[in-house]
């Protein structure tokens, strides 16, 4: 078996796993084990084969780029993966779709600052992290470990939506209706408006922040500097 044959294996299995427990298999074995045994089992087989798959990453042999990453390729990166951050912090506060108390009352308020971008400013922020690791490292390993993130991110969002409708009701059926799963579909269709698009400001500065740090950290921890770091 080859080393990239390997890495999409142990990745398929990391993300199939994660769609089986979270979907189909969740119901059968809460029934069987209660949420508490579930949650212990859920996070075991995710720890387990995401040991895995990093493992039979770490095992590549060094590659050929498919194309070269030049200054222009980087700060098209750098800026994704500043909005990227964005989304993320904002994600934090207010998000109908995280398990947590008052996820009705999210879900009744206006789509505001990220979730009036996209419904699931996580899951995008984590899928914009993988492209831009795809475009600044281009490499068979690198596509298919940050695309299997991508995959499980916003496929696993998709799926969320219909979880949700069944969990939470009209409350989510009313946030869907009045949100937008592709960033700035919304605003496109006129659903929305721009100014509401504008992110708050805990999601700017604190994803502000959150890029220059781990820009900043890319470089200090020995990886190729990136974001503003790069050029300074």
């Amino acid at each position: 078996m080859g080393p990239v044959v390997n890495l999409a294996l142990t990745s398929a299995l990391f993300v199939g796993t994660h769609f089986l427990m979270s979907h189909p298999l969740r119901a059968p074995l809460v029934a069987r084990i209660g949420e508490r045994g579930f949650q212990v089992a859920y996070s075991i087989v995710a720890l387990a084969t995401f040991v895995l798959m990093v493992r039979a990453y770490q095992a590549m042999p060094a590659e050929v780029a498919l194309w070269v990453a030049g200054d222009g390729l980087w700060a098209v990166a750098s800026v994704l993966m500043l909005v990227g951050s964005i989304l993320l912090i904002g994600s934090l506060i207010g998000n109908p779709a995280m398990a947590m108390p008052g996820a009705d009352r999210a879900a009744a308020a206006p789509a505001r600052g990220v979730f009036a971008i996209t419904r699931h400013p996580m899951m995008w922020g984590f899928a914009l992290w993988a492209l831009v690791h795809i475009l600044v490292v281009p490499t068979p390993g690198q596509i298919v470990l940050a695309g299997s993130l991508a995959v499980l991110a916003l496929v696993g969002s998709r799926l969320q939506d219909g979880k949700k409708a069944r969990l939470m009701g009209a409350a989510w059926q009313g946030w869907q209706a009045r949100t937008a799963f592709i960033p700035f579909a919304g605003q496109v269709s006129g659903r929305l408006s721009w100014a509401d698009a504008m992110p708050r400001p805990h999601a700017l500065f604190g994803g502000i922040a959150v890029w220059l740090i781990a820009t900043w950290a890319h470089g200090a921890l020995g990886y190729m500097p990136a974001g503003l770091w790069r050029w300074i």
